[in-house]
């Protein structure tokens, strides 16, 4: 037997916080689907480097592109505004070792702050565009802004799609799966998964990839 979801709020979800699902759709928490952990570093008008801790994503392209689209991002933050000020944007994966650092940026992300001294973060110039990038991730993907959705239309969060110019990847971590898949490789966020015959919440997890199979 499988329990039903409709688009309509189910009035028996209790949220984990009080501002929860207005935040999130509550289809979030009834499908808990896990996705990769990053930092999004741009440069604010005021010339301070910031930095945003984000998921929602998905990478893929063509042979003739390849694409960062991340959704989700709501269009009230710095992040926002600087990527229509700037037109690019740095994506910088971190193992689960610096995930406190990245919360702070997010605790301390006043407009006048520099949130890689925040995140004691070691900022660089990407390669061929212009965006900070944290030195210490293990992959840095530099990115020119594609376009941008408004998906609901509600102008509450938007999608941002990102074309991938330049990759930079650590020699440990440029040699097969050892170091990219495991607790020093990618994190993942699993969006809390609601008991749907209770209704109770569950907290959101962060963890790493263990692989099963070889295919």
């Amino acid at each position: 037997m499988k329990i039903e979801i409709g688009k309509d709020f189910p009035r028996y979800f209790t949220p984990l916080y009080q501002e929860e699902f207005e935040l999130f759709s509550h289809f979030e928490t009834a499908a808990g689907i896990p996705t990769v952990l990053f930092a999004i570093t741009t440069w604010k008008e005021n010339g301070k480097p910031n930095v945003c801790f984000h998921a929602w994503s998905c990478f893929h392209g063509d042979k003739t592109a390849f694409f960062a689209v991340m959704g989700n991002l709501y269009q009230h933050t710095h992040t926002y505004a600087n990527i229509q000020q700037e037109r690019c944007f740095c994506i910088n994966f971190l193992p689960m070792s610096y995930y406190d650092d990245l919360i702070n940026t997010i605790n301390q992300n006043d407009y006048e702050v520099d949130e890689f001294a925040i995140g004691s973060f070691t900022l660089s110039d990407a390669k061929t565009i212009h965006a900070p990038v944290i030195q210490e991730a293990f992959i840095n993907m530099e990115c020119t802004l594609k376009e941008i959705q408004d998906l609901s239309g509600a102008g509450i969060t938007a999608m941002i799609i990102g074309q991938v110019q330049h990759i930079s990847v650590e020699k440990e971590y440029a040699q097969g799966y050892e170091q990219r898949y495991g607790k020093e490789g990618f994190m993942m966020l699993i969006p809390g998964p609601q008991n749907l015959a209770t209704g109770e919440p569950n907290q959101s997890a962060i963890a790493t990839i263990n692989i099963e199979k070889y295919d």
